[in-house]
């Protein structure tokens, strides 16, 4: 199974929309893959998706699984969203979810039980049979530090890393080096760094000074494509729906832009020793009935 966080420190470079866009690339190729954010704001990865299910306090969460409450079986959390993609929509609880899971320890403790805050997904999904299921699992935590963050890497054990080329974005990955070897320790696994993803990228010789100091494999490097995302956002869809559904026009470097996140995506399987069973050609759109 392939499986990965995406993840970077600094906000606002295209985290989301990464994971979105790679889950529907491994969707295309035949792949089954789940994505599982975990970002309790409302511009968040079920949004851009368009699969935000009933967010009062009543109903069924991820979080309500995470410590041992669930109201429902774990597959009823699931939605299926465009190219067969398999969401766990979020929840505005999930903003609870630290709080949650230290009150759980400590009950847990006052009984002679142990019970580990940073391995509650990881268990979820043990237990729902995740694995065996399916075969891609993609993880996206908030850019704060935190039991979100925590529970993905733990789950996940990979990191894919939307990087801005920018002092920001270097101070970032500069950053992310010691997080991931304190989370090491503390959570006691080995983390890896499947790619960083530059995003927004104009081809200054600052941003190639950046660019060529990342110490992580670079396969895909992604222009500044803002129109195209922010489409994406207002249609609630991935960037090759956008394309193919909402575009008056076929721009070539747009597609290009697609045929970029195909190509990831099959670098990514190749990590895991996946051999994807019907990649189409990179870019390639389909065409609706």
């Amino acid at each position: 199974m392939l499986s990965y966080s995406t993840y970077s420190e600094a906000g606002g470079v295209g985290k989301t929309t990464t994971a979105a866009n790679l889950a529907v690339a491994h969707a295309r190729a035949g792949l089954k893959p789940l994505v599982v954010p975990l970002d309790p704001q409302e511009g968040n990865l079920s949004r851009l998706f368009g699969v935000d299910k009933d967010r009062s306090k009543d109903v069924d969460h991820l979080a309500r699984h995470m410590i041992n409450r669930p109201k429902g079986d774990f597959e009823d959390l699931i939605v299926t969203a465009e190219h067969g993609v398999d969401v766990i929509a979020e929840h505005n609880q999930l903003a609870d979810l630290g709080d949650w899971l230290r009150r759980e320890q400590d009950q847990a403790a006052a009984v002679g039980d142990a019970f580990n805050i940073h391995a509650a997904l990881l268990s979820t999904l043990a237990d729902a049979g995740v694995r065996d299921e399916y075969d891609v699992l993609i993880c996206d935590p908030p850019a704060t530090e935190g039991p979100h963050l925590h529970n993905a890497i733990n789950a996940t054990r990979s990191l894919v890393i939307p990087v801005e080329p920018s002092a920001k974005g270097q101070a970032a990955v500069e950053g992310l080096e010691q997080l991931v070897s304190g989370l090491e320790d503390t959570l006691e696994i080995d983390v890896g760094v499947l790619a960083a993803v530059p995003v927004g990228v104009k081809g200054t010789n600052d941003q190639k000074r950046i660019l060529n100091e990342i110490p992580y494999s670079t396969p895909e490097i992604f222009g500044d494509r803002t129109s195209l995302m922010e489409g994406s956002w207002a249609q609630q869809c991935s960037a090759f729906t956008y394309i193919r559904d909402h575009r008056d026009r076929r721009r070539d470097y747009e597609v290009e832009t697609l045929a970029q996140y195909d190509r990831l995506a099959r670098y990514l399987e190749a990590q895991a020793g996946i051999e994807a069973p019907n990649p189409p050609e990179p870019g390639a759109i389909e065409e609706v009935a």
